[in-house]
């Protein structure tokens, strides 16, 4: 005689999965690859796009099916609909090897491109091609991961790099522009002047109107001066946002 599955079970294969504890449970969806990720940032929208089956799994690998029993105990309900959509939204992906491998590989081109486009060699005023700035990274034992954000990396990355000279560097300096009541800003133009760096153009008529360069760790205290001083009425406007040399298109 043929043997029988139990009725709760379901066999896939070449799934990604969600998993998600509640009470003393672990529960499982079986999604499609990279459709998780789709779903969560609003770039797809059609469950069926990103479900291989609509059902809550304890295990997918097993092709075990929770029981409505063990859906309610945990869940309060046996909705499967409401349940897919807590799961989908608070539960944690599991990424494979491979999977896995390719995002690290992005994650670290990005942060290395992040950290080249913000920074220049102080003496020539000019970024540093990508391999010299990984190589500086390895240098200070910096591992980048896939867990965090590439913009927090970078940043982290400059502050140290700055700080320990591996390699002569420097943050791109910022552009910015600074205009507002000419009479009121006599008040605090030396102390805003006093954050920049180099003055490109400085104008008086009705309005004082200031182009200039900082560091890029100015520009926060300059925002915060000027709403203190001027009651919010002056401004302050990035021009751009990485100046590599002065005449040259910013990054």
């Amino acid at each position: 005689m043929p043997i029988q599955q139990p009725s709760n079970q379901i066999k896939l294969t070449n799934v990604s999965l969600v998993r998600m504890r509640k009470g003393k449970r672990r529960f499982e969806l079986a999604c499609y690859q990279n459709k998780v990720q789709d779903w969560r940032s609003g770039v797809e929208t059609d469950l069926d796009e990103v479900l291989q089956i609509p059902n809550v799994f304890l295990n997918v690998s097993k092709g075990q099916v929770a029981p409505n029993e063990d859906l309610k105990a945990s869940f309060g309900t046996t909705d499967t609909d409401k349940i897919i959509l807590e799961i989908l939204k608070k539960g944690e992906l599991q990424v494979g090897e491979k999977e896995r491998h390719a995002k690290l590989q992005q994650q670290h081109a990005t942060v290395i491109d992040l950290v080249a486009s913000k920074c220049v060699n102080p003496s020539t005023k000019r970024p540093y091609p990508t391999t010299i700035i990984e190589k500086a990274l390895a240098e200070l034992g910096i591992n980048i991961t896939a867990n965090k954000s590439a913009k927090a990396q970078a940043l982290d990355a400059i502050k140290q790099l700055v700080a320990k000279q591996i390699i002569p560097i420097a943050r791109a300096r910022m552009r910015i522009r600074v205009f507002g009541n000419a009479k009121e800003a006599k008040k605090y133009r030396d102390t805003v002047v006093a954050l920049i760096e180099e003055i490109e153009d400085e104008n008086w008529s009705q309005e004082w109107d200031c182009v200039g360069f900082i560091e890029p760790g100015k520009y926060r205290e300059i925002g915060d001066l000027l709403r203190n001083e001027s009651k919010g009425r002056a401004n302050l406007e990035v021009l751009d946002m990485a100046v590599i040399q002065e005449g040259e298109e910013a990054l």
